[in-house]
């Protein structure tokens, strides 16, 4: 008698279950397919912007070069022109110390002739400082940014945010604190800074100023799955748990992908991600 493989029954008997298993495979092979070829994608733009930068840079440093040499005089723009393009460059392929370099000296020659774009290229400078893991030279850049006076009551909350960010990451919550009190002053309709303002109430035990400062965020982004997540580290924090799980539901739905969506997934599993910045 001969013997008949199980996988042949099955199709013969429940074909419906090899139709869903093959299905199954399909739209894990889609799912995984959809991930690669965003990645593929966004590595691809982040090439073509750093090779058209570096074209600009090249063509602009041999100007700079050549004018000076005419004109025995040497200006700023001309440092800071193909400055900028290499720094951003730099930044598309996430160079973030070099990145930070480039920015730092286009803000020192604009600081040498007195131009006001100085103080938004100490900025950029500090964001890639911080991007890089680099959170004290991302203070002393936005000091600089908010020493000079060029800067409007918008741009300086955002650089007290930046900075608080980078106080956080350097182990410094108190100026952290007073960081993000400036920045609501100044910027309270960012809902950034409500985000950040809670989460540092919450990590320093301050429940009520947490809730306070979420509802805030809430309001100004109610469709952000990070102001979301929050809310339910928040709710978890204050014992509300059927309203911790409501938020987390919410910020995985809102974007899965997301790091916020993807540490609440966590968090509904019972796994560590109630705690993620």
């Amino acid at each position: 008698m001969a013997l008949i493989h199980p996988i042949f029954k099955v199709l013969v008997r429940r074909p419906e279950l090899v139709v869903d298993h093959l299905s199954g495979y399909a739209a894990l092979a889609q799912q995984e397919a959809s991930t690669l070829g965003t990645e593929v994608l966004r590595r691809a733009i982040a090439w073509g912007v750093a090779g058209a930068a570096l074209m600009v840079f090249l063509m602009l440093a041999g100007v700079a070069v050549m004018l000076g040499v005419m004109h025995d005089e040497f200006r700023w723009v001309l440092v800071l022109a193909p400055g900028a393009a290499l720094a951003l460059a730099l930044v598309a392929q996430e160079k973030w110390s070099p990145a930070a370099d480039a920015f730092e000296q286009g803000a020192r020659q604009a600081e040498l002739q007195d131009k006001k774009i100085a103080a938004v290229l100490w900025m950029q400078g500090g964001n890639a400082a911080l991007a890089g893991d680099e959170p004290v030279r991302a203070r002393n850049d936005l000091d600089r940014a908010l020493a000079l006076p060029d800067l409007s009551d918008q741009m300086k909350g955002e650089v007290h945010i930046d900075r608080a960010r980078a106080g956080v990451a350097a182990n410094d919550a108190a100026g952290a604190r007073v960081d993000l009190v400036a920045a609501t002053k100044l910027v309270p309709r960012d809902p950034l800074g409500w985000l950040l303002t809670a989460t540092l109430a919450r990590r320093q035990k301050d429940i009520p100023g947490a809730v306070a400062a979420i509802r805030e965020a809430a309001k100004l982004a109610p469709g952000d799955p990070a102001v979301a997540y929050e809310g339910g580290n928040i709710a978890a924090a204050s014992g509300r748990m059927d309203d911790a799980r409501a938020a987390w539901t919410r910020a995985a739905q809102l974007d899965p992908r997301s790091d916020a969506g993807q540490a609440a997934a966590l968090a509904l599993k019972g796994g560590d991600g109630a705690d993620k910045p």
